[in-house]
């Protein structure tokens, strides 16, 4: 069995901004700080949610830096350096390395995407080349390609490639990876409303995106299961799905980044091309958050 990088929750974390749209550091550091003290079990960074598509490279390396002498070695830091971009890939992954991160978040090739040929040769051809573990992120939705339950099984055969991260809706491949991969290959929720039920399929926890204003929350779901307390993880999924569903309401991050302002957590604007909620959706993130106890302060 390979090493296992994190079990539980870890927050996709947002990457707050100022005003003017630069990356604001210093709330970066503090968010860092205080996931960690509310209980989450790792932080990615850099990620989809955390609006790694407009972030140039030397901001792209600040933001792991400032992120990693934030937690100070607390918990795992997984930076996203995934690209469609083979070589720029091993390239980010050595200067993430050097900027503190633990392991490495790699998205499928997008825009150009690959076979699952591609795929194979494109994984291994990385993890061939960097000295930190490696999650697959699996989107479809975002990357016009999905990596098959048996290309998984090729993939996973890497010591190099541990885990992966797991959004592309579909329980039944998710299933079948597991039995494909067994234990070399440790399977993430990448979809909150799903964490539940991929744990039940013998995932291992979630990258959650609500976690970024509820770490506590997406922690003790997991701990609950993990604990034999089922019908509580359960309940917890439940009680809080019209949520989980309400910040894909529109484009990831857009609408945890105004929810988080709406609870006074300053994560600042998104850059273009992502732009502010429509007030329908706006009001339904309100709503959602007022039915979980949330307190509503701008």
């Amino acid at each position: 069995m390979k090493k296992r990088i994190f079990k539980g929750a870890a927050t996709a974390l947002i990457t707050p901004m100022n005003s003017d749209g630069s990356v604001n550091f210093d709330r970066l550091a503090t968010l860092t700080d205080e996931q960690i003290k509310s209980g989450i079990d790792a932080l990615v960074i850099c990620g989809t949610t955390g609006e790694k598509s407009t972030l140039g490279y030397e901001e792209h390396v600040k933001v792991i830096e400032v992120a990693a002498k934030a937690d100070g070695g607390r918990v795992p830091l997984i930076a996203g350096t995934g690209s469609n971009d083979t070589v720029y890939s091993v390239g980010l992954c050595a200067d993430a390395e050097k900027a503190g991160a633990d392991a490495f978040l790699m998205v499928t090739p997008y825009y150009n995407k690959t076979s699952q040929t591609g795929l194979v040769a494109h994984y291994n051809y990385i993890a061939d080349r960097v000295n930190k573990p490696i999650i697959l992120y699996n989107v479809p939705s975002r990357t016009g390609v999905a990596i098959k339950p048996e290309t998984y099984k090729e993939i996973a055969k890497h010591p190099n490639i541990v885990a992966t991260k797991e959004a592309n809706g579909d329980l039944s491949s998710v299933l079948k990876t597991r039995y494909l991969c067994g234990d070399e290959l440790d399977i993430y929720s990448g979809n909150d409303d799903q964490t539940v039920p991929i744990m039940s399929l013998g995932g291992i926890g979630v990258i959650s995106v609500m976690s970024n204003f509820l770490p506590e929350v997406m922690h003790r779901i997991c701990a609950e299961f993990f604990a034999g307390n089922t019908d509580e993880a359960a309940r917890l999924q439940i009680k809080y799905s019209g949520l989980m569903s309400a910040l894909f309401s529109d484009v990831n991050p857009v609408p945890v980044k105004a929810a988080m302002n709406l609870l006074g957590l300053n994560a600042g604007p998104c850059r273009l091309p992502l732009y502010d909620m429509e007030k329908p959706a706006l009001e339904l993130i309100k709503q959602k958050l007022t039915e979980c106890g949330l307190e509503i302060k701008s």
